[in-house]
């Protein structure tokens, strides 16, 4: 079996060693090399032609957004960016996820030696989705899938039931769009926000994203679309012309009282290995809004959101998929297909335009 070859560059000792020992745990994986910054970096690939690289945002000499540019520009490949759970490295990861980078390993900022081990089934899992994945955002035929642990359903949040009698004078007319997404999901994301007109119907979004993440990103993608973006608050109302991302550390529940829909968060056990879930929003909302909701599936790793999508489609929701093609990771809007929530799939670049017929 051909394994997996992994650089590492990062300017910490501790952190080359440590990240070296857990990707060299997985049969399947092999570090080849470690590099202290990217000078050094730089020739081992040349020399080594490693398929992953996984690198540090701050170095000394030239830091790592800057050679992942440069890297990008003349010798794209699969980087996994490491990156301390800090606004600031939010801040920058996200500017490396829009420069091309897969994803995005959080390194604890204290007792590395204890608690970076915590992490290694992440790491590894997103070492192997890189190691599947092309810089141009093309999926390779065959993506190598980690074993994973048992997974708790969205019954684990809400129970199943089909969509809430309305009384007629309480209906309304108003649609919501829900997203899900995962590994790719930022760019996606951003990429359909700043198409979409300041009069689109109101968005609930979960990506799977760190808690220190996710406001970051929300003020990241504000910056860029006619919509008003916000990190997702409890009891907010879901209006029009706004659109609303679930805290890395939280479910997004849509609740409705009357005519109106109101975001709802919840604390609860992680579900489909992920907090927040796909398949506890899409839940909520084929319960919540039935057939007044648009449902989206886009880039992501695993099938966080196909039963949620299903339930979608059974209370009479509308919904599309991200096409293969445009999808760094086919696998979300795979599943989606795959248990028969939808059979459309749109061009990223379409999804605006397909969103605003609908709505």
């Amino acid at each position: 079996m051909t394994k997996i070859t992994v650089l590492v560059v990062d300017d910490s000792a501790l952190v080359r060693k440590l990240l070296s020992e857990v990707l060299n745990s997985d049969p399947e994986i092999e570090v080849i090399g470690t590099a202290i910054d990217p000078y050094q970096a730089r020739e081992k690939i040349k020399k080594l032609k490693p398929d992953v690289l996984t690198l540090d945002v701050e170095m000394p000499r030239m830091d790592g957004v800057t050679f992942l540019k440069n890297l990008m520009r003349l010798h794209p490949m699969p980087v996994v960016m490491v990156s301390t759970l800090t606004e600031q490295g939010a801040q920058v990861t996200l500017e490396a996820l829009e420069l091309g980078a897969v994803d995005f390993v959080a390194k604890p900022k204290i007792d590395l030696s204890n608690t970076l081990a915590d992490y290694s089934g992440e790491i590894i899992e997103k070492v192997k989705i890189a190691a599947a994945v092309n810089v141009n955002a093309l999926v390779r035929e065959k993506t190598i899938l980690p074993v994973v642990p048992d997974k708790l359903t969205a019954d684990a949040i809400l129970s199943k039931r089909g969509p809430a009698a309305i009384p007629s004078h309480l209906k309304t007319t108003d649609k919501i769009i829900a997203i899900g997404s995962s590994t790719g999901g930022t760019e996606a994301i951003k990429e359909v926000l700043s198409r979409l007109p300041a009069n689109s119907p109101g968005i609930v979004i979960t990506q799977h994203i760190p808690a220190s993440f996710s406001r970051p990103f929300a003020t990241r993608v504000n910056g860029v679309s006619a919509l008003e973006v916000c990190e997702a608050e409890d009891g907010q109302q879901i209006l029009p012309g706004h659109a609303y991302i679930a805290p890395g550390d939280k479910h997004l529940i849509v609740e409705r009282s009357g005519a109106r829909f109101y975001c709802k968060l919840n604390d609860g056990p992680a579900v489909s290995r992920h907090k927040p879930s796909v398949d506890v929003l899409f839940r909520s909302v084929a319960q919540n809004v039935g057939a007044n909701a648009i449902g989206v599936m886009l880039t992501g790793m695993g099938d966080d959101g196909a039963q949620g999508m299903l339930e979608m489609k059974e209370a009479g929701a509308v919904n599309f998929v991200q096409d293969e093609k445009s999808c760094v990771v086919w696998g979300m809007p795979m599943q989606a297909i795959k248990v028969g929530a939808t059979e459309l799939q749109v061009p990223l670049t379409k999804i605006a335009d397909k969103l605003m017929t609908l709505a």
